[in-house]
């Protein structure tokens, strides 16, 4: 019977880590179903859903901590059970940009969280340079859930926090 771990590190961006997690990975014979790495300033997160059988995600949890050690990062497992299947309709995509001020995100994530909708990825940026930020968020909806509706509040929020918006279908290659 197949198993579910969640595997998060995070430590100093050098060349070669995310290689030797999933080098990790596959000496334990577990398989990569999902995987994110981002760089925030000079430190590196990576997290990973693995699965396999009881066996080896057993091997992996021994030996995640000691090779994570080696490498100086800060880590995180926890076991998990598979993907749950929502009854989905369509995917979207959130847009917004503008000056950055404090607690544009907690407004946006509000907006969602509100609906019951459940956000999929979520990637924000400010230049620190012009204090511009931006940000997009990937979502899916459910035939329940109004997309006219929804837009019509998401851009009447997006005037009210002063920043320009739009939400559109979201591109297969960003699912």
């Amino acid at each position: 019977m197949s198993q579910y771990l969640v595997l998060t590190a995070m430590g100093s961006d050098r060349t070669g880590c995310v290689s030797e997690l999933t080098k990790l990975a596959s000496e334990c014979e577990c398989n990569i179903l999902d995987s994110r790495m981002a760089i925030f300033g000079s430190e590196f997160t990576f997290i990973m859903l693995l699965n396999g059988d009881a066996r080896a995600i057993n091997k992996i949890e021994v030996r995640f901590p000691s090779v994570a050690h080696s490498l100086e990062l800060i880590t995180m497992m926890k076991r998990t059970s598979g993907h749950r299947v929502f009854d989905l309709v369509k995917h979207y995509q959130a847009e917004y940009a503008g000056i950055d001020q404090p607690g544009i995100l907690k407004a946006m994530t509000a907006f969602f969280a509100t609906r019951k909708i459940d956000i999929s990825s979520l990637k924000s940026e400010i230049d620190p340079v012009t204090n511009e930020m931006s940000a997009n968020i990937l979502f899916a909806l459910t035939e329940k859930i109004s997309f006219d509706e929804l837009e019509h509040d998401f851009l009447e929020l997006c005037q009210q926090i002063d920043v320009q918006g739009c939400i559109k279908k979201a591109n297969a290659n960003l699912l």
